[in-house]
């Protein structure tokens, strides 16, 4: 992926597992890339998968290469985090193999949620995701922007 090249992670595109956990992410989310450079999924804290593109992941190893190895607190965040985390690449048909562990941690049987955050992309159960859609109530929406300032 060139430096110049960013993908946008917008919109919200609902998904079916195949049988072998496979997931198809939109054609407009994916790169042109080799074995280097791939998606890491993470579990996020709301009860869902958090898929960082390889330019988050670039910047994330530099992050973690500079952290002190005394730094016990990077440590501990390091092992409980990256132990549970998966880096994956799309394969010729645009699917990725979502491991055991994190559609599990993410509540998802058959269907999946992918909802974009600009950098990067959420995968939720269509239960979790519904019960937070901000469809549900745009006065949030505005409450948001404003807090943002857009």
């Amino acid at each position: 992926m060139s430096s110049h090249s960013r993908t946008i992670y917008v919109g919200k595109h609902q998904r079916n597992l195949d049988s072998k956990n496979r997931l198809a992410i939109p054609s407009k989310w994916r790169f042109d890339g080799d074995t280097e450079d791939g998606f890491l999924g993470l579990p996020d804290p709301s009860g869902c998968v958090l898929v960082l593109p390889p330019q988050q992941v670039a910047k994330l190893y530099d992050r973690i290469e500079d952290q002190q190895l005394s730094d016990e607190d990077a440590q501990e965040l390091q092992d409980k985090l990256f132990s549970q985390a998966t880096f994956f690449s799309c394969d010729k048909q645009g699917r990725v193999n979502m491991p055991d562990d994190l559609i599990e941690y993410a509540g998802i049987d058959k269907e999946a949620v992918l909802v974009g955050r600009m950098i990067n992309f959420r995968i939720w159960s269509p239960e979790r995701w519904g019960a937070i859609d901000p469809k549900s109530n745009n006065d949030d929406i505005g409450k948001l922007m404003k807090r943002a300032n857009l």
